[in-house]
């Protein structure tokens, strides 16, 4: 009867395969393409894209409103006369240049 003291060679192969595989798994867990640091970053990417949606939303309903007001049913003859002398880079008699 031959009694070992020491574990068998393919224990420590199944433990070291293991242990790998383990921490494998757990760096894919934390930085892989769906790790949780990328989805901390897709996370902030759409934050940052729902503000500026807000933004260029205010900007359109600026642009609607300045249309509306310049189309034919609907006419405010001072925005029409700023756009005209922005355009033409013409002044009235009563007004004063600063450059």
């Amino acid at each position: 009867m031959n009694e070992r003291t020491r574990p068998g060679l393919g224990s420590l192969i199944y433990f070291l395969v293991t242990l790998m595989l383990g921490l494998y798994f757990m760096f894919a867990a934390v930085q892989g393409d769906y790790g949780a640091f990328k989805r901390a970053e897709v996370d902030e990417e759409g934050r940052s894209l729902i503000e500026e949606l807000a933004t260029l939303n205010i900007e359109v309903a600026r642009m609607e409103n300045l249309t509306k007001r310049l189309s034919d049913d609907f006419l405010d003859l001072d925005l029409l006369d700023s756009q005209a002398r922005d355009v033409l880079g013409m002044v009235r008699t009563d007004e004063i240049v600063i450059q």
